[in-house]
């Protein structure tokens, strides 16, 4: 195990999550339009001049991601110069690097179309649902890769029963719990911001806009998937009952639950920002702890070397 690229994988992955967070403030304050319809230059400048404080926000949240890019490629590179050809640690810093590149072509486009500030297309909705589900694809594979870096097998998925497929309709549903978090967290910052009648006391109607009948739709979904993490954790430690995944599979089901009691509270608060980012926050924890529970669960056993087999005594003739 390379230690130090180990400790550099999980730093990638912990520097992510705050600029994932910073994303969502640049988004519940409506600064997403500070730097105009310009990208890469903030409203055609590389360093803007006197920026207000829209501008300003939107401004540092680029640079927090230009050095998550800058990171990655760091990752990347090292992977190559650290680990031989075809190793696993390499093809989790590709794939890393691939849903960075597509990270920052979904974040070009809402601001290169105006999908921001208060834009209530149904355009933005689906590119904000869209830009969500890349970002938990791409903290996967940056997990899964620091997790490989730190000494975890491969995943195989032959061997494992239907744990495959358990897991699978897990990452799935967890993923559109969290497209659909995106969607409802959109809809209260419009509604906050007064692009939508009514503000966050606004009851749900069939005349209500679809973005504030949809936020109906996000505590369903995550009660459901919520209720399905359990019988994930049973199938998972059923059949690998070793301490690694029991740990990792009721943690989910723990965090599942907190989720859902923040969730609770945050609607309770009129989804002021600050909770809006511990929300999201314990989202992305929720995420990678289910990506590492399917690591662990589909690890590809070791290969069993048997020892080889003793020559077999020939039979002496009988002197004549």
């Amino acid at each position: 195990m390379n230690r130090r690229f180990a400790i550099f994988a999980w730093a990638n992955v912990a520097y992510n999550l705050l600029v994932i967070l910073w994303g969502a403030f640049v988004r519940a304050t409506g600064s997403g339009a500070g730097c105009g319809a310009h990208w890469p230059l903030c409203d055609g400048q590389v360093i803007p001049r006197a920026p207000g404080t829209e501008q300003l926000i939107e401004f540092s949240h680029r640079l927090t991601s230009g050095v998550a890019l800058l990171g990655t490629v760091a990752l990347l590179v090292w992977a190559f110069r650290a680990y031989e050809r075809g190793h696993h640690v390499r093809r989790g810093a590709v794939v890393s690097m691939a849903f960075m590149l597509l990270e920052a072509l979904l974040g070009a486009g809402l601001v290169l179309f105006e999908l921001v500030a208060t834009n209530v297309s149904a355009a933005r909705a689906v590119a904000v649902a869209l830009h969500l589900a890349n970002t938990f694809l791409l903290l996967a594979a940056l997990t899964i890769t620091a997790w490989w870096a730190s000494g975890g097998a491969p995943i195989g998925l032959r061997g494992h029963g239907q744990l495959p497929w358990l897991l699978g309709v897990g990452l799935v549903g967890t993923m559109l719990v969290g497209s659909s978090g995106a969607i409802t967290a959109l809809g209260d910052t419009l509604l906050q911001l007064g692009a939508l009648p009514g503000g966050v006391s606004q009851s749900i109607g069939p005349d209500s806009h679809p973005l504030v009948r949809l936020r109906v739709l996000h505590p369903i979904i995550g009660t459901l998937v919520g209720l399905y993490t359990i019988v994930l954790a049973r199938a998972v430690t059923a059949r690998r009952p070793d301490p690694t995944a029991r740990r990792f599979a009721w943690g989910l089901v723990g965090l599942f639950c907190a989720q859902i009691l923040i969730g609770g509270l945050n609607v309770t608060l009129k989804a002021p920002v600050w909770m809006q980012l511990v929300h999201l926050l314990m989202a992305d924890l929720t995420w990678i702890c289910l990506v590492l529970l399917t690591a662990v669960a589909l690890a590809r056993p070791a290969a069993i070397t048997h020892p080889a087999p003793l020559p077999r005594a020939q039979p002496t003739g009988m002197a004549g």
